[in-house]
């Protein structure tokens, strides 16, 4: 493996280093807090939902920087920097819009007014979503109605992005309302089924995902591929 096949490996690092446990923490803290809600659980500490909010918070901020580091990387590494498609001025265009969703992360995360709080994290997700589909990010496939969509690692990061920046942006009002509390669980529950299929896609992708040495090779050989087909096509 060389430097660059290492770089790649980054987010799944952190994936697995980080934000998996520290899932596991705040599924455990969340139970507790619903017992000790529901009365059922005296033993578990007066501020263990204060600790739950707490560390979901980072949860929810550590899996969008991860999928940030993700794009960022798959961007800036999939050809070399002289060969980058669009030149400065596409570079620039893309590094104002990774600029621009870190600042709406950062305000979804510290202000206080929910109208604030809802547009920059919409703002944050679109972000996402704009750096996510560049053509040197690797994705299965972008429509729905295939299997490839679904099975897709990117897709479900897309998701689990719009659903931690959902909790981030609403925890004031789900400290609250009841009523938001129950969105929350149910967000938030989805969100654990995305975790645990991202969990088996994203070996998947790295399977998939050629090593750096590979790669032209692999280009020769579809190149040498089209070549034959082209050669080898009936003409009218």
């Amino acid at each position: 493996m060389q430097t660059l096949d290492w770089i790649w490996l980054l987010h799944p690092i952190f994936a697995v280093a980080l934000i998996y446990p520290l899932l596991g923490v705040v599924l455990n803290l969340s139970l507790q807090t619903r017992s000790r809600r529901l009365k059922r659980q005296n033993e578990s500490p007066a501020n263990v939902g204060s600790v739950h909010s707490n560390l979901g918070r980072w949860l929810s901020a550590g899996v969008i920087a991860i999928v940030l580091l993700a794009l960022v990387v798959m961007i800036s590494t999939e050809h070399p920097l002289t060969e980058f498609e669009g030149g400065l001025i596409r570079a620039g265009l893309l590094l104002l819009v990774l600029i621009g969703s870190c600042i709406a992360l950062l305000t979804t995360w510290r202000d206080k007014r929910p109208a604030y709080r809802a547009g920059f994290s919409l703002l944050c997700w679109a972000g996402v979503i704009v750096l996510g589909m560049q053509p040197e990010v690797f994705r299965l496939g972008d429509n729905p109605l295939k299997a490839e969509f679904w099975q897709s690692h990117f897709w479900g990061g897309i998701g689990l992005v719009g659903l931690m920046l959902f909790s981030l942006a609403s925890r004031q009002e789900i400290l609250r309302d009841l009523r938001w509390r129950w969105l929350h669980i149910t967000a938030n529950s989805l969100a654990a089924v995305i975790f645990l299929a991202e969990a088996i896609t994203g070996p998947k992708a790295l399977l998939e995902i050629p090593l750096s040495w590979q790669k032209p090779y692999i280009q020769q050989a579809k190149a040498e591929r089209v070549a034959n087909y082209t050669a080898n096509a009936p003409h009218p």
